[in-house]
């Protein structure tokens, strides 16, 4: 069941997760999991990943979590890791779209907010001229009013408490990949490089591939787009983007490390600890359980109840 098919505006389903916040984690976490899995979770003997990521969800508890989900401070972090240089270029930061003086952008930029995940809240602009400007405005001022859908919708901790803002940063383009770029998504368990998944033509023709630790690529593997039928060569610099990744996830149980290559240089995108908020298919199944054996850690005991 996909409830944002049954209830398709997002305002009114953010004032529906205001309303049930009473209801503890363990319990909208299993149903949310069954709603959207098709099947109850094993919360007290996982096997699996997406089962795995909900007790992190409940458990893990590192303050810097907070630091990295946000868009803007995460650069901060990035930089006391020694990467400053592979941050993108940004144009400015602000508390409400009235603050933007669009005169002094370039033609193109990305805008999004400081607390969006899973590639939404993200408007990107290739015409300032022929943009309507208010209507951005407009857009804007309601995802802040739904800021931190996350830490109510998909009960993530990490972006409780999360200041929402705006973000502008420049539009990203790869010359020698016809101008589109591919998103690079690297997962570390315990700082170990253990999966790789690129997302190409998002917003045209979206397939998607996984790779193993190895870089071997997964044909059989997919999840909800398709996958590739020759897959697409990877970049020369994936070695520098594993270890790039390394650097960013080390510390933490589990960590996705999103990466771009423009013309031959590693740039960062964000950290994310919860893909999907940890509701996604694999096929076949077995894939969930595989990366559920790297997943050994995920709160303060991995025995609790819950």
């Amino acid at each position: 069941m996909n409830y944002k098919k049954i209830v398709k505006n997002q305002q009114l389903r953010f004032k529906i997760m205001r309303l049930l916040q009473w209801v503890p984690d363990s319990i909208m976490l299993r149903v949310q999991y069954r709603m959207k899995m098709g099947f109850w979770p094993n919360l007290y003997h996982p096997t699996r990943y997406t089962e795995k990521l909900q007790l992190y969800k409940m458990k893990y508890r590192n303050p810097v979590m907070h630091q990295c989900v946000d868009k803007y401070e995460v650069r901060k972090y990035v930089e006391s890791k020694g990467l400053g240089h592979i941050l993108n270029e940004l144009y400015g930061v602000y508390d409400s779209p009235e603050e933007i003086d669009f005169d002094a952008l370039p033609d193109k930029f990305v805008m999004k907010t400081t607390t969006g995940g899973g590639g939404q809240n993200v408007i990107v602009v290739t015409d300032k001229q022929s943009c309507d400007r208010e209507d951005l405005k407009r857009k804007l001022a309601l995802w802040e009013g739904s800021n931190n859908l996350g830490a109510l919708a998909g009960r993530e901790w990490a972006y409780e408490g999360c200041k929402p803002r705006i973000i502008i940063e420049k539009y990203l383009e790869d010359q020698s990949g016809g101008g589109n770029l591919s998103d690079y998504k690297l997962m570390f368990f315990n700082g170990k490089f253990r999966s790789l998944w690129i997302d190409k033509d998002r917003y045209t023709d979206h397939h998607r591939g996984f790779w193993d630790e190895n870089l071997k690529f997964l044909a059989h593997v997919y999840s909800d787009h398709d996958t590739f039928k020759t897959p697409p060569a990877l970049p020369e610099c994936m070695p520098e983007m594993i270890k790039v990744g390394e650097k960013l996830s080390d510390g933490f149980p589990y960590t996705r490390i999103d990466l771009y290559d423009v013309d031959g240089k590693v740039v960062f995108g964000e950290i994310t600890f919860y893909p999907w908020s940890g509701y996604v298919k694999f096929h076949p199944t077995e894939y969930d359980v595989q990366l559920g054996t790297y997943f050994t850690e995920y709160g303060e005991s991995n025995n609790q109840k819950c």
